[in-house]
C-alpha cells in the first residue's frame, strides 16, 4: 500500500531511506534546510568502514580520554566551557566502557556495517551515483610494531569478526605504500573494503537519483512534527505545512530537538570532526589508510587527498578550533614527508553520537515517525543499510536483522 512519506534530512541516511521508500512505491518527499549532503555526509573521510566495529568507549577510555584531552598532540579535544553540559552524556558513555558492553556494542555496529560495500552498490547499481563507489583495501599505519601490538584489544575484536590483517614491517611498508615516509614502520592491511571517491558529488547524485525515480526534494527547515491522535499527520516547515502518513527522522545531530518535541529526550551529543583536503597532491596512497598516531583517516579521492578524523567535544554553536586541524596537518607531514600540493581546504562538522555508540533505527513509540540517526563515526558506512531497514519497516516487511540494539525508544 502506497503512503505519503516525508524524510527529514538529506544526508546519506535520509537519501538512502528516500530512495528505497520510493522504490517500494511510496510517495516520497525529502526535506532539508540545506543542499543534499551539506553536513557530515559531505565532509566525512569517505570510507566504507566495514572494519570500524570497535567503539570509542572501550575499557580504559576514561583514563586514556583524560590524558588525551590534556595533550594537544592527541586526537581528542574538549571545549572546557561546554564540559558541564557534557557530564550527563559522559556518565552514560563511561558506563558502557567495560568488556561486556563493548562486545554488545561491537555486535550491534557489526550488524549495520559488515556489508557496507554491497549495500552501497545495491543502492546505486545502474544509476548516475554508481561511479563514486570504489572497492579498496584498508591499512592501519603504525610507527612501530609495538604500537600495533598495543592495539591488541581492538584487533582481537576485529579478528573475532573475521577481519584478519596482513602485517608488514620495515621496507615492505614503503613497497606497499610508497607515499609513506620512514616514520611509518608497520602496516596492518585488511582486504576487500571500499571507499567513496567524492562524498559531496555522491550525495548530489543520490539526490538526482531520487528525482529520476519519481521522488521529490524540497529545501525547507523543519520546525515541528504534528501528531494527530498520537500519530504523525504533518510536518511543519518554514515553507508551510506538509501532510503525510509517516515520516523518517534522519537529520543527524539536528534530530535531537525534533525528538524532544515528540516527548523523547535523547542523549545525543556532537563529536566535532575535522578534515584537511589537499588539492592537486603530488602523491596519492594506493588505498585508504588510518594514521594511528593521530587517529585520522586518509582517502585518495577523485578531487584530491582527504585527511579526516579526530574528536572534539564541545557542542554545535562554536566555530572550528585550530588544534584538531593543526594535529592533522602535523600528522600528515610526518607520515607523508614528500607530499606537496596546490592548496588545502579545511572543514568541521558534527557526528551525532549516542552514549552506547549505536544509532537509533525504527519507529518512535507508535507515532509513525521512524528514527534513522545517531551513527557516530559510521554514518556513511551504514547509511544505505539503515535506509533500507527503515523502508522495509514502513512497507510492512520484516528486515533480516535483529533491531533490538538500535531501538529508537531505548533512552526514553
Amino acid at each position: 500500500m502506497s503512503s505519503r512519506i516525508i524524510v527529514i534530512g538529506a544526508g546519506i541516511c535520509g537519501l538512502s531511506a528516500a530512495i528505497w521508500l520510493r522504490r517500494a512505491g511510496h510517495d516520497v518527499t525529502l526535506l532539508d534546510k540545506d543542499r543534499p549532503g551539506a553536513g557530515a555526509s559531505f565532509g566525512n573521510a569517505g570510507l566504507l568502514a566495514q572494519w570500524a566495529i570497535v567503539p570509542v568507549n572501550t575499557p580504559g577510555v576514561l583514563t586514556t580520554g583524560l590524558k588525551y584531552a590534556l595533550n594537544p598532540n592527541k586526537p581528542l579535544f574538549l571545549q572546557w566551557s561546554y564540559f558541564p553540559r557534557l557530564i550527563p552524556w559522559l556518565m552514560k558513555f563511561a558506563a558502557n566502557a567495560n568488556d561486556r558492553d563493548t562486545r554488545r556494542m561491537v555486535a550491534g555496529i557489526t550488524g549495520i556495517v559488515a556489508d557496507s560495500l554491497d549495500q552501497h552498490l545495491a543502492l546505486t547499481r545502474g544509476t548516475r551515483a554508481e561511479k563514486w563507489v570504489a572497492s579498496s583495501d584498508f591499512s592501519y599505519a603504525y610507527e612501530s610494531r609495538a604500537d600495533f601490538e598495543a592495539d591488541a584489544y581492538g584487533w582481537a575484536l576485529k579478528r573475532a569478526a573475521g577481519y584478519i590483517p596482513e602485517v608488514l614491517e620495515g621496507g615492505a611498508v614503503q613497497e606497499a605504500e610508497p607515499i609513506l615516509g620512514p616514520a611509518i614502520r608497520c602496516l596492518a592491511t585488511l582486504k576487500g573494503h571500499g571507499h567513496i571517491l567524492n562524498p559531496g558529488a555522491y550525495m548530489a547524485d543520490l539526490a538526482a537519483v531520487l528525482l529520476d525515480e519519481g521522488g521529490h526534494y524540497v529545501q525547507a527547515e523543519v520546525q515541528y512534527i504534528t501528531l494527530t491522535d498520537g500519530r504523525v499527520s504533518a510536518v511543519e516547515t518554514d515553507r508551510g505545512t506538509m501532510p503525510c502518513d509517516a515520516a523518517v527522522l534522519a537529520a543527524g545531530i539536528w534530530s535531537k530537538p525534533l525528538m524532544r518535541k515528540l516527548g523523547l529526550k535523547v542523549p545525543l551529543e556532537a563529536e566535532r570532526g575535522y578534515h584537511l583536503h589537499f588539492t592537486a597532491p603530488s602523491q596519492m596512497p594506493r588505498n585508504p589508510m588510518m594514521i594511528t598516531t593521530g587517529k585520522f583517516a586518509v582517502n585518495p579521492m577523485a578531487h584530491g587527498l582527504r585527511c579526516a578524523g579526530t574528536v572534539e567535544l564541545g557542542g554545535i554553536t562554536k566555530g572550528p578550533s585550530r588544534a584538531p586541524l593543526d594535529l592533522i596537518r602535523r600528522g600528515a607531514a610526518r607520515a607523508f614527508p614528500d607530499l606537496t600540493y596546490e592548496g588545502v581546504e579545511e572543514w568541521m562538522g558534527f557526528r551525532p553520537s549516542t552514549p552506547d555508540s549505536l544509532p537509533l533505527i525504527g519507529e518512535i513509540g507508535g507515532t509513525g515517525v521512524h528514527a534513522a540517526f545517531g551513527h557516530q563515526h559510521v554514518g556513511l558506512t551504514a547509511g544505505p543499510k539503515t535506509g533500507r531497514i527503515v523502508a522495509d519497516l514502513l512497507s510492512g516487511k520484516r528486515p533480516n536483522i535483529d533491531l533490538a540494539p538500535y531501538d529508537a525508544n531505548r533512552f526514553s
